[in-house]
């Protein structure tokens, strides 16, 4: 018998001597971890002898820089929807950081308490090592799952934080339209209630009966009702803003001139895609290895000292049915890879034809600008025939009320184009900086 205090660590050592024949933990994937033939350049994500995650995925997000002009409305606004929004996201990632760095620990050996029914009627429990000396690469694969988890938590934070910035972009872009608009209503507007003076001068006096009254009072009435609207719109856009941001932006005008598509970076549903292939892929290496036979070492030492141990044979070792189970996991991992090449073809065919709409509405903007010029002097030919009295003012309140329409549609193509022009930049997740996240 060896003595109680001796057999612990009498069993510690032989575990441990197995464990250092192994080399401890691999610092890059193994041979028979999953290769992803999907995370481009830069290699798949591993860990170092410290449980720390290396990924050259991570290090090219940090490289990325924001598409907002420095200093301009737009990263006014993104600066301050930003601080207000890393909290959720970055919890998160700290959690997969810490869950990783622990599975960097699997190839220990494990210690724990060994229960069953007859330990637990004598009130006595025993202490249990095991340790894998020939597992089919189930723990190198594990750690290539929680590297593929960080980088997929990490793509996940970039994505959260620049969908944030996108919304209180959008509410601001929302808010300046509206308040754009409102302004050439209420311009229209007092020159349709001038309008509407003339009118009811002109009914009162007996040149003109009320129907004509009735028709251009209802067009100043929808006019109002449009301005209104507008009014309660910005209102709205401003509100949810200032609660987005944790400030108000009521001195803020204008909005900023985002550059066109370069082409890259990758966009970030490609990024997620790739980093949920790589798990699946390590989850696949995980199941595989438990279909196949494995060795290992185990030492139980029990309360009265007494010291036992061999070694165990793990896995599908009857091998029924296995053919097809791996059959399955094979398919398991071509469906990653389609998935991959699935995402890649919405983006690019998304940013396609948001550039397409962008080329489009850049050009109706400048042949609309070119028609708004034509009309308005038409509506000043109108007013010189109406005083000559060769027009009637319905006729010159139906052109001015065309003219104020088309103005309005003019004014919002420029806020259509910078929407569009922040959903490709969403992405590709360049509406915040790497180096701030």
């Amino acid at each position: 018998m060896i003595r109680p205090v001796a057999a612990p660590l009498m069993a510690g050592v032989i575990l441990l001597a197995l464990s250092g024949c192994l080399g401890g933990p691999q610092v890059s994937r193994s041979a028979d971890s999953p290769a992803d033939p999907v995370t481009g350049e830069g290699g798949p994500g591993h860990m170092n002898a410290r449980g720390e995650v290396v990924s050259p995925l991570i290090d090219q997000l940090r490289l990325r820089q924001s598409v907002l002009p420095k200093g301009g409305s737009f990263a006014t606004v993104g600066d301050a929807v930003l601080s207000q929004g890393r909290a959720s996201a970055e919890a998160e990632l700290r959690v997969k950081r810490l869950a990783a760095r622990a599975r960097s620990k699997n190839w220990l050996p494990k210690l724990g308490p060994d229960v069953n029914l007859t330990s637990l009627s004598s009130i006595a429990a025993s202490l249990v090592m095991d340790q894998a000396i020939f597992d089919r690469g189930r723990r190198a694969a594990e750690r290539d799952f929680a590297a593929a988890d960080v980088e997929v938590a990490a793509v996940s934070l970039v994505a959260d934080l620049n969908k944030r910035v996108y919304d209180g972009l959008k509410l601001y872009i929302e808010a300046q339209r509206a308040a754009e608009l409102a302004g050439i209503t209420e311009a229209a507007l007092t020159q349709m209630a001038e309008f509407e003076r003339i009118t009811r001068i002109r009914v009162e006096g007996g040149l003109s009966d009320g129907s004509e009254y009735r028709i251009v009072s209802q067009r100043r009435a929808e006019i109002e009702s449009t301005l209104s609207s507008y009014r309660e719109g910005g209102i709205s856009a401003r509100t949810e803003l200032a609660a987005l941001a944790g400030s108000s932006f009521d001195g803020l005008e204008g909005i900023s001139v985002l550059p066109p598509d370069s082409g890259a970076p990758e966009p970030l549903s490609v990024l997620i895609t790739k980093g949920e292939a790589a798990r699946t892929m390590a989850e696949v290496a995980v199941a595989r290895s438990g279909l196949l036979p494995g060795i290992g070492a185990g030492a139980s030492v029990a309360k009265d000292g007494d010291l036992s141990g061999g070694l165990s044979l793990d896995g599908d070792i009857l091998g029924f049915g296995r053919a097809d189970s791996l059959k399955a996991l094979e398919e398991s991992e071509e469906v990653a890879r389609r998935k991959v090449d699935e995402a890649r073809r919405d983006s690019d065919r998304r940013i396609v034809a948001l550039g397409r709409e962008i080329a489009s509405l850049a050009a109706r903007e400048q042949t609309d600008g070119a028609v708004i010029a034509q009309m308005e002097a038409n509506i000043s030919l109108y007013t010189d025939q109406y005083k000559a009295g060769r027009r009637s003012l319905i006729e010159l309140t139906g052109q001015f009320e065309t003219l104020t329409s088309m103005k309005r549609d003019h004014a919002s193509l420029k806020y259509q184009i910078a929407v569009a022009r922040l959903e490709i930049a969403l992405m590709r997740g360049v509406l915040v900086d790497g180096g701030s996240m």
